[in-house]
Parts: C-alpha cells; sequence; structure tokens
C-alpha cells in the first residue's frame, strides 16, 4: 500500500476507506494498518532521517519499492519498541529479496544497519530531539 501511494498520491486513510487494495491478502491488520499510518504521519522525520544516513542517495531518487520498505522499517525502528531492530532489519531485507532490485537487499541492510546503529530514540519511541 506504500507503493500504491507512491504511484497514485491516494492517502491511506483513503485506501482503507475505499478498500483500493490488493483485496487477494484479505484486509490488513491491525499492525499493518499501523505501519502505515505511522510512516504516513511521520513521513518527513523518516525522510530527513534515511536521507541523512544514505550516504549519495537523496530519497527522491530511491527506487520506490526500495523506499517504501526503508520507510516502513525505518517507522518501526524509531517508533516502534518491542520489536527488535533485528528482526525489523530481516524482514526487510526479505522484503527487497522478493520485491526489489539486484542490489535493493544490500541497500537496504546497509542503510537500516546504520539507523539501528545510530538510532537514539526517547521515551515512547519518539525520535530524539538531536535526530529530528
Amino acid at each position: 500500500m506504500l507503493y500504491q501511494r507512491e504511484i497514485t498520491g491516494e492517502s491511506i486513510a483513503r485506501m482503507l476507506e475505499t478498500a483500493s487494495y490488493n483485496l487477494e491478502d484479505g484486509d490488513p491488520g491491525d499492525f499493518c494498518v499501523q505501519l502505515l499510518q505511522g510512516v504516513e504521519e511521520h513521513e518527513n522525520v523518516i525522510d530527513g532521517t534515511l536521507q541523512e544516513i544514505s550516504e549519495h542517495w537523496s530519497v527522491s531518487r530511491m527506487p520506490l519499492v526500495d523506499r517504501s520498505i526503508l520507510r516502513m522499517a525505518a517507522y518501526e525502528i524509531l517508533y516502534v519498541d518491542d520489536i527488535p531492530h533485528s528482526v525489523t532489519i530481516n524482514e526487510a531485507v526479505e522484503l527487497a529479496k522478493v520485491f526489489g532490485g539486484d542490489d535493493s537487499s544490500k541497500f537496504v541492510n546497509g542503510v537500516l544497519g546504520k539507523l539501528a546503529e545510530d538510532c537514539a530514540c526517547g521515551p515512547e519511541g519518539e525520535v530524539d530531539a538531536e535526530r529530528g
């Protein structure tokens, strides 16, 4: 749905309201909705953080699939406290292997590894003022 949002410009709320997503997979679960809405709500901070970390790559120049995966995983790392960073990174790398290009999994792994290493989160998962 994040990829679809990139292509159509439609908001997550509108996609959920109209069910304009792939219905073959069923309705998105609660955690999926949390991720989608969280990415959309915190996109400026997430993109700024990804921009700092991904040397020589502006977020706008990243392939759409990679960007969508990175945003989702960065949201988890920065705002979801009960998922270990290693689990988030592993899941993102697997998504990149399936849906991304030849080098996507390496790129996603490198960017998220740096984010996890540099992550300085404050109380309740909010990004530390120095980062965001």
